[in-house]
């Protein structure tokens, strides 16, 4: 994330120790650990504390701002705050939707998924492979082009089985991950989280899948590696038990 400032810029001359805490624990430290938490989910969980505890000032427009960069769309934030309402107060959710309103709204009405590559339609032909709805846009023609790319997007909680790309020599897949936060795992290996501007080189012949988030659309750009007696064998789905651990 970011380089936090905000408490240097501030109360740097003021409060020089609260703007070191602030800007290198709180955000520094704490904020940066994405590993354990994610920064969506960091967000989602301040924005509820902060309606809860019925602070309404430019603080909690910070976090509402960052929030949407941190991938909340407007629809989800709809709903986080209609959920805290029954937690937090009705007024309170009022209060919070007046200021999440300025903050979406150069939003359209109708979420996009797919990033700048598009959703592309329905992965009809692969969907026995799928849990979940997913969609293809492919991005070269393979009748043009030995190397074929294709932008693929998950929705939320969806993945597709565990898969093989076999190869003699070469082969393999490469994954360029263009938006929301995703799942990588091979067979034997912890599950890899993802996120826009991930790269991922998946060798020939190992056993893996990939998917969404359970709370986040998710799409990359999927890259067939040229080689030798190259094929895809589909292996069985990855379990709710599995994915429900991450």
């Amino acid at each position: 994330m970011e380089k936090q400032t905000a408490g240097r810029t501030q109360l740097g001359e003021f409060a020089p120790k609260f703007a070191e805490l602030n800007d290198d624990v709180l955000f520094g430290e704490v904020w940066s650990r994405e590993d354990k938490l994610s920064l969506r989910d960091r967000s989602l969980v301040t924005i509820c504390v902060f309606m809860g505890k019925g602070l309404f000032d430019s603080s909690l427009k910070h976090h509402l701002m960052n929030a949407k960069k941190n991938g909340i769309t407007k629809l989800e934030m709809a709903e986080i705050i209609t959920h805290a309402a029954f937690y937090a107060g009705w007024p309170n959710a009022w209060a919070v939707f007046n200021m999440a309103k300025e903050v979406y709204q150069d939003d359209d009405v109708t979420e996009t998924h797919g990033g700048l590559f598009g959703l592309g339609k329905p992965n009809d032909a692969y969907a026995q492979y799928f849990i979940g709805q997913s969609y293809l846009n492919p991005l070269t023609n393979p009748e043009n082009t030995s190397l074929f790319l294709a932008n693929v997007t998950f929705e939320p909680g969806c993945r597709n089985n565990w898969h093989i790309h076999h190869a003699s020599k070469g082969g393999g897949q490469i994954l360029v991950c263009v938006d929301g936060e995703g799942w990588y795992q091979e067979e034997g290996k912890e599950a890899q989280s993802l996120k826009a501007g991930d790269v991922v080189t998946i060798p020939a012949n190992v056993k893996h899948w990939h998917g969404a988030k359970k709370g986040s659309w998710f799409s990359h750009i999927a890259i067939e590696v040229p080689g030798e007696d190259t094929k895809n064998e589909w292996c069985e789905p990855v379990s709710d038990e599995e994915y429900d651990k991450l």
